[in-house]
């Protein structure tokens, strides 16, 4: 049983040393998706009743 719990915290201590260029990787990818999904929406055909609305200032417009 002493022997379970050992592995068991080593594997807890080790988890704890996540790389942060990883967790990096994936803020600066969630929010570049996030960026150009707008961009791509607010460029997009315009939804039912969104027709006489204006672009945003911060999203530019991108030509076909």
């Amino acid at each position: 049983m002493n022997i379970l719990m050992e592995v068991s915290a080593a594997a807890g201590a080790s988890a704890n040393n996540f790389p942060v260029s990883f967790t990096l990787v994936y803020v600066v990818g969630f929010i570049a998706a996030v960026t150009l999904g707008s961009i791509a929406w607010y460029n997009s055909k315009r939804p039912p009743g969104w027709e006489d609305k204006d672009r945003p200032d911060v999203v530019p417009k991108v030509d076909k």
